[in-house]
């Protein structure tokens, strides 16, 4: 039975998924958190980095992590492109809270380079990791980028990047590029039934949250 463990880095989480000794790494923080990930990570065999998307709260220490495990990159194809700028993919949001978020982000998204990973692997919707020895499938989330994706951990577990969050209470992500598909992955999510949740920013909770 593989384990999940919240990394907190400030207000960015990263997660340690881990069957024994073995474990891969969903997101990698900024780089302000990079010691610490990379303590955590030390502890375990690494076998994969996954990126629920590639903005640099969730992206920028992965190239530098794989290089140091000697690990592939896995990232969805659509979000390729916001490794050579955030600008390919414009955010807008909703709410209060969206929009202090968003305000506080913009600059820094923009001014924050992503480092392409070298050993960069594509996947998409419903492709599994069992090739790394987990059994865990990658769920397409598309709404707050185009190539958001999720993890789901042996059905039991949920991984939703940036889809959902839990700023202040668990809730469809407040930042978005398209707001139809992430009402949509929202759906996809609820449907899934009984989970815990794993969210880019906030507390881990059970599958409920407030819709837009």
């Amino acid at each position: 039975m593989s384990t999940v463990t919240r990394i907190k880095c400030k207000t960015d989480n990263c997660y340690l998924v881990a069957n024994g000794k073995d474990a891969f790494l969903v997101d990698t923080g900024s780089a302000i958190g990079y010691d610490q990930v990379l303590a955590e990570c030390s502890k375990y065999n690494m076998k994969l980095i996954v990126l629920t998307h590639t903005h640099f709260d969730h992206a920028e220490n992965a190239a530098k992590l794989a290089k140091h495990f000697n690990i592939p990159v896995a990232c969805h194809e659509a979000d390729v492109e916001l490794f050579e700028s955030y600008d390919k993919q414009p955010m807008e949001s909703y709410g209060i809270v969206g929009k202090v978020v968003l305000d506080m982000s913009l600059k820094v998204l923009r001014e924050t380079p992503v480092e392409k990973p070298e050993n960069l692997i594509l996947v998409k919707d419903g492709d599994d990791l069992s090739a790394y020895g987990f059994d865990a499938k990658i769920i397409g989330f598309p709404g707050h980028t185009k190539g958001s994706i999720g993890v789901d951990v042996e059905g039991k577990d949920l991984l939703v990047g940036d889809e959902l969050d839990n700023w202040i209470s668990p809730a469809t992500g407040h930042l978005y590029n398209d707001l139809d598909a992430i009402k949509k992955s929202a759906d996809k999510i609820t449907a899934l039934g009984e989970r815990t949740i794993y969210y880019g920013h906030g507390k881990p909770t059970k599958n409920k949250f407030k819709k837009i």
